[in-house]
C-alpha cells in the first residue's frame, strides 16, 4: 500500500459522516498504487501527477469520483453522471460500507482502468462554447450593447458555457431575461456566474 497523506489523516478524522465508508475507500485506492494527495478539500489520488480519482462525501451518499469517468467503459453500470453539465467526470456511489466490502473487486478494476486511461494520454472531448445556444433574449442584449458583447467575449470559455447554459435553462422569456439583467453587472465586471 503507499504512503498514506497525513491531511487526508487529518479529513478523515474530521469526517462526521461516511467516516467509515471514506477510510475502507483509501485503503482500496491506494492499494491500486496511487499518490495520495489533498486536493479541493478532499483525497485526491493521482498518478504521475495526474488526477485520476477522488473520494468526497454528499448528505445522501459518498462516492469515488474517476475524473475521466466519461472515458471508462462502465461494464457494471454504476458510473453516474452528477449532472447533466458535467462532462467529463463520472461517480460510482455508495450508501454504507456493505457496498463498498461488496464491490471491492469491481472499484479495483475501475480505477486501474482510470490509470490506463492516465497512461494512454486520453482526453474526454468537452463541449466548446459555440456548441451552447446564445438564448434570443441575451443575443439581442450583446447586439445592442458593445460593451458587454466585448465584456462577454473576454471571459473565459468556462464562464461563457456556464451563463449560456444557465441562462438557456429557464424555459420563459421573462424568467431568461430576467437572469440576464441580473448577472449583467457580474459580466461587465469580467466575472463568472459562481465568482
Amino acid at each position: 500500500m503507499n504512503k498514506m497523506n497525513p491531511k487526508v489523516d487529518q479529513f478523515l478524522e474530521k469526517a462526521t459522516k461516511w467516516q467509515e465508508e471514506m477510510t475502507l475507500l483509501r485503503i482500496i485506492v491506494l492499494d491500486c498504487g496511487l499518490t495520495e494527495e489533498f486536493k479541493w478539500m478532499h483525497p485526491c489520488y493521482t498518478f504521475q501527477n495526474k488526477n485520476v480519482v477522488l473520494i468526497h462525501g454528499f448528505k445522501e451518499y459518498c462516492a469515488l469520483l474517476f475524473h475521466k469517468g466519461a472515458l471508462l467503459k462502465d461494464a457494471e453500470g454504476i458510473l453516474i453522471q452528477q449532472t447533466e453539465n458535467v462532462q467529463s467526470a463520472r461517480q460510482i456511489r455508495f450508501t454504507d460500507i456493505n457496498q463498498i466490502k461488496k464491490q471491492k473487486s469491481i472499484i479495483k478494476v475501475y480505477i486501474k482502468e482510470a490509470i490506463e486511461v492516465e497512461k494512454s494520454g486520453m482526453k474526454v472531448a468537452l463541449k466548446q462554447t459555440s456548441d451552447y445556444t446564445i438564448p434570443e433574449e441575451f443575443q439581442n442584449k450583446l447586439d445592442s450593447t458593445a460593451e458587454l458583447k466585448k465584456a462577454f467575449n473576454a471571459l473565459t470559455a468556462g464562464r461563457q458555457r456556464a451563463y449560456l447554459f444557465y441562462f438557456s435553462q429557464a424555459k420563459q422569456s421573462k424568467t431568461r431575461e430576467s437572469r440576464i439583467e441580473k448577472y449583467i453587472p457580474k459580466i461587465l465586471n469580467g466575472k463568472g456566474i459562481d465568482d
